[in-house]
């Protein structure tokens, strides 16, 4: 019952914040204007991020609490990360393009903050003769900063349609909450619930049919993807066997693998890697018929299938 209270608690507060916000991002202009390669056709509000954010924090607070540091640094990178998210965003509703160099070194930074409060990859076991192998300091900076940021950067790639990045960041953070329930990690587990919270409670104004549009912005991709990765490396995954962390990037298959796609396709074509454009799998898919609902609806479908196949993996 505890999980669900968390569950409710965040969704209660997202939901209850989206609609005063929208209203707020309407009188302050803070909105997405409609382009060649976007497909809505209003300008839209770009809160998404903050009511989720906000609908977190009183969940986590409650259920999870602070008396870990980690717990600390997990929120005050989150925090980071939403605000830089925030500062592009704003930039976007201007017609301008925010400068990359910022958001990677804040990005980074957050990934930073969590590794020195003790959430990181720290050592692995050999699936042959179960001896555990511990990384070298520097290398364990390195794998645990690069693991952070590039799931909080893929996670914002696939943020192309109406409940696209949602529906990712809820179907994985499901699977999270299940294999943390199975490990005996409560605080992740709790972490998971309030996720998930927000996330229904976002796509209610997004993907489902509503009078009150709303979108994560880059913000709220980034949260979720920062939130996604330090779940990963903080509970059901620190045994760091070699089984377990596959998991995740299965769980996270369709945003990783079609951004890595995506990063190698743009290099070789020699454009700038964090230029937007319509290489990802949901505007392919579009460009041979597929409408946003079923490109969607797809998306979801192999995404549930990876994270099925992670759950029996992590049980097996």
């Amino acid at each position: 019952m505890s999980y669900l209270w968390a569950f409710l608690l965040s969704l209660v507060i997202t939901m209850a914040l989206i609609p005063p916000l929208s209203w707020l991002a309407r009188k302050l202009g803070y909105m997405d204007k409609p382009t060649e390669r976007k497909q809505h056709k209003l300008p839209t509000p770009l809160v998404g991020g903050v009511a989720m954010f906000l609908g977190f924090v009183p969940s986590f607070t409650v259920f999870v609490g602070f008396a870990d540091k980690q717990y600390g640094a997990i929120i005050g990178g989150a925090l980071m990360i939403l605000i830089i998210g925030l500062v592009d965003d704003y930039w976007k509703t201007r017609g301008k393009e925010f400068p990359v160099f910022p958001r990677v070194v804040v990005q980074l930074g957050a990934a930073a903050l969590v590794f020195a409060f003790g959430i990181r990859f720290a050592y692995f076991t050999n699936p042959f003769t179960d001896q555990m192998i511990l990384i070298h300091p520097v290398l364990q900076f390195v794998l645990t900063v690069l693991w952070i940021f590039g799931v909080t950067t893929v996670m914002n790639f696939s943020d192309g349609l109406d409940g696209l990045a949602g529906g990712f960041s809820g179907i994985t953070a499901a699977t999270f909450f299940i294999l943390s329930i199975f490990m005996g990690q409560t605080d992740s587990a709790f972490m998971c619930a309030a996720l998930i919270g927000c996330v229904i409670a976002f796509l209610r104004f997004n993907f489902f049919p509503t009078k009150t549009k709303i979108f994560m912005g880059d913000s709220g991709a980034t949260f979720l993807g920062f939130l996604l990765a330090v779940i990963s490396l903080h509970g059901a995954f620190k045994q760091a066997t070699v089984v377990s962390m596959a998991v995740p990037m299965l769980a996270l298959g369709v945003p990783i693998f079609d951004n890595i796609f995506v990063v190698i396709k743009r290099f070789l074509s020699r454009k700038p890697i964090y230029k937007a454009d319509a290489s990802q799998i949901h505007y392919r898919l579009m460009q041979k018929g597929l409408n946003p609902t079923q490109t969607v609806a797809f998306l979801f479908l192999v995404s549930l299938c990876l994270n099925l196949t992670s759950i029996i993996i992590m049980l097996l």
